[in-house]
């Protein structure tokens, strides 16, 4: 394809531009872009799905910058916990899990308990209900008959009074497992508090751990009694289910404990009071030979088990080239600098050798529609001037207007910055080819097609979950537009040809570099 690599290779990620429909909402469709259009019916050019579980997060899910730079530079999808978890039930590795498995095993060898504490709810924010319900099946497989779970209530990422749905269904499920007891309910307000309440963490831990609280026979009556005095489900007080004149189970020594919430914001302070040997923010029985185990990483170096522990990312795309020896330029204005360097890079905040960073200061000014130019401007100019050093075979560079200026709802501005960003497109373009380099132009999410809700007229402000564009140009791919699909100026008619995390595989072709095995992204070419 290529007689020699081109130099430099360039990757222009124009935040927040997605493909869809041209409309009144879309201020790409309404803007002048000549440059863009001559582009896109020139050269290579396919659409990439940013959205949902092609970046890793919950289907449906809108695209966001971090998890579409993320993609970009590491060249494979880094599931998000929730459906990387969901993945592992469904592949039955979950049942494999060694953290999981151990806690249950400890407690059977102890003839002990185990305990299902976390946040009872379909709301896919902080947990999945189906989780737990994976988590009583793998007892239940392992032969383990003292199963309790603790049920923090949502009520803010559900409907306010939902959690006797809920509580009927986890019984239902649990009696047709046959394994599980609800020891407790409480609100989150108590269990996930995360801004230094330790009074309401404290009726929480005592609740669980010396049966303090509001008595009930059952679940559902403790709920009932709190709605009758309308208290509703987040602050539902810690509420003690009974046997008789004793609570049905506690937390004691020697006990198994996971924690099924998968995100670390609001589970950290009760896992700071069951875990931490120095814990001094009110008094507290501590347990002995707890075993405790939380479902993903909340926090670095606390004695806990961790079931599903941060997938790292090895070989990123600038380590790759690095250790090439070859030389790379990383450039944003402020507001996506991070984006291009550390969230670029798989999570490292460090240059790799060879690797230079340059940041372009943001306009200062109270929004961004005020000045929608921002700093594109001052972005491609300093790129020509880089580039003609003949310093760096590589270079990304961020277009931030599409996304900040999107994100102020503001329909004619966002459209005046999209004419400015195809003149720097334009710019960027002539300067890289006049070196004989190459330029995939990409985005990592949508925002600016998508700026008016047309049902009922209200401004969107959000990410879309649109498909985003791929241009690749060069002189050898001139008049060599399409991917097997019809050559056409609406790019929402094409069929998403691949994910964000091609188009690091697709860099490496270019470049003649070898793809490291756990890239999983496919070349385009």
């Amino acid at each position: 394809m290529f007689n020699q690599r081109p130099k430099p290779v360039v990757l222009v990620v124009l935040d927040g531009w997605g493909v869809d429909i041209p409309s009144r909402s879309n201020a790409i469709s309404q803007a002048q872009t000549p440059v863009w259009q001559r582009l896109i019916t020139t050269y290579p050019t396919f659409t990439l799905q940013a959205a949902g579980e092609a970046v890793g997060l919950p289907w449906g899910e809108v695209g966001n910058s971090e998890v579409g730079h993320l993609a970009l530079g590491a060249g494979k999808i880094l599931y998000h916990d929730l459906p990387r978890i969901t993945r592992a039930i469904v592949d039955k590795s979950f049942f494999q899990n060694r953290a999981l498995l151990t806690a249950i095993q400890l407690a059977q060898e102890k003839n002990s308990q185990l305990h299902l504490i976390g946040l009872v709810s379909p709301g896919g924010v902080h947990s999945s209900i189906d989780h737990l319900y994976a988590l009583l099946e793998m007892a239940k497989q392992q032969g383990m008959a003292n199963v309790f779970v603790h049920a923090f209530l949502d009520g803010r990422d559900t409907p306010f009074d939902s959690a006797k749905t809920y509580l009927e269904e986890l019984a239902n499920k649990m009696k047709k497992i046959g394994v599980g007891k609800i020891a407790s309910i409480m609100g989150r307000y108590y269990a996930m508090d995360r801004d230094n309440h330790w009074d309401r963490v404290q009726a929480a831990y005592d609740c669980l751990v010396e049966g303090k609280g509001k008595p009930a026979t059952s679940a559902l009556r403790g709920l009932a009694a709190s709605y009758a005095a309308k208290v509703f489900d987040e602050q539902v007080v810690p509420t003690v289910i009974m046997e008789g004149d004793k609570p049905v189970t506690t937390v004691g020594n020697n006990d198994s404990v996971i924690f099924f919430n998968f995100r670390a914001d609001r589970a950290r302070q009760l896992t700071h009071a069951f875990v931490l040997p120095g814990f001094s923010k009110f008094p507290r029985r501590t347990l002995e030979r707890l075993h405790f185990v939380t479902m993903t990483e909340y926090e670095n170096n606390i004695p806990v088990e961790v079931a599903f522990p941060a997938e790292t990312i090895e070989y990123p795309l600038a380590r790759i080239i690095s250790e090439a020896g070859l030389k790379q330029l990383h450039l944003a204005e402020t507001e996506k600098y991070a984006h291009v360097t550390y969230f670029f890079n798989g999570g490292r905040e460090q240059a790799y050798e060879g690797e230079d960073h340059v940041l372009i200061p943001s306009p200062v000014v109270p929004s961004y529609d005020q000045k929608p130019e921002m700093s594109a401007r001052a972005v491609t100019d300093r790129f020509l001037q880089e580039i003609r050093t003949g310093k760096y075979d590589f270079c990304v560079i961020n277009f931030a207007n599409a996304d900040m200026v999107g994100h102020t709802g503001n329909l004619s501005a966002t459209v005046r910055a999209i004419n400015v960003l195809d003149e720097c497109i334009g710019e960027v373009v002539a300067g890289t080819l006049e070196y004989g380099g190459l330029v995939i132009i990409t985005a990592d999410h949508g925002n600016a097609e998508n700026l008016v809700n047309l049902q009922t007229g209200s401004i969107n402000k959000e990410h879309s979950n649109n498909p985003v564009p791929c241009i690749i140009v060069a002189r050898e791919l001139e008049n060599k537009a399409g991917s097997g699909q019809l050559v056409t100026d609406d790019l929402s008619k094409l069929t998403p040809a691949g994910v964000l995390a091609d188009v690091a595989p697709t860099m490496l072709k270019i470049m003649g570099l070898n793809k490291p095995a756990d890239m999983s992204g496919q070349s385009l070419l």
